[in-house]
């Protein structure tokens, strides 16, 4: 696929998901086609699965707490981190932000963003590489859902802890995963968020949003 924007434009439908109705989203309708049509690409180029096509538990938790208090974003810089299909970031525009960048590693998530950006008539930047371990530039960062996997879990645990030392307000939404950490956060907002039984195992995960603690130190 030479193309990632006509990709997203053809394999997914606009849609809401159903805990931001908010925001309109380019969105697979179904897991397999999807995973199916993007395999050949994905082995060529290796390319991870196509994340940025759902609105997963933690990238909806994120965005409703964000547009549910806008005065914690109000005039700040964000960065939406491992952003998928850039909710998070277009609910932080939404919410009144001065500057707003997605970071992402798959050029068909930049793709989605830009598109999803578009849909909700909001400015997002893309930043098409790893941002982990940077120096903060931004007040905020948000992120949804990264702690699936424990190398990425423990990385993203040390880089959130000491952005939040230096001062940068970061939060992190999760629902349940088995790599969170277990230190360091404050909880901001539960939420009951409804989910596919086609990516989870149940039918909708309680999702948590936390802050990282300024003092939050991580080994």
């Amino acid at each position: 696929m030479n193309d990632p924007s006509a990709f997203v434009r053809a394999e997914t439908v606009i849609a809401a998901p159903p805990l931001v109705p908010e925001i309109r989203l380019h969105l697979a309708s179904e897991v397999v086609p999807l995973w199916q049509a993007t395999e050949e690409t994905l082995t060529r180029h290796g390319l991870p699965p196509p994340y940025w096509a759902f609105a997963w538990p933690g990238g909806q938790a994120i965005a409703r707490y964000v547009l549910d208090h806008p005065e914690s974003l109000r005039g700040a810089r964000v960065l939406d981190f491992a952003a998928g299909s850039g909710l998070a970031a277009i609910a932080a525009a939404k919410a009144g932000a001065a500057s707003i960048a997605a970071a992402e590693i798959d050029e068909f998530a930049l793709a989605a963003i830009a598109l999803n950006a578009g849909l909700n008539n909001v400015s997002v930047e893309t930043i098409g590489e790893d941002v982990m371990g940077r120096p903060s530039a931004w007040d905020i960062v948000l992120a949804g859902d990264v702690c699936y996997e424990r190398p990425m879990a423990e990385q993203v645990a040390r880089w959130f802890a000491a952005l939040a030392a230096a001062g940068t307000g970061v939060l992190m939404a999760d629902p349940g995963r088995a790599y969170l950490p277990r230190q360091g956060l404050v909880e901001l907002a539960r939420y009951d968020v409804p989910t596919s039984l086609d990516l989870e195992d149940r039918k909708q995960r309680e999702t948590v949003v936390w802050r990282w603690q300024k003092d939050a130190a991580q080994s």
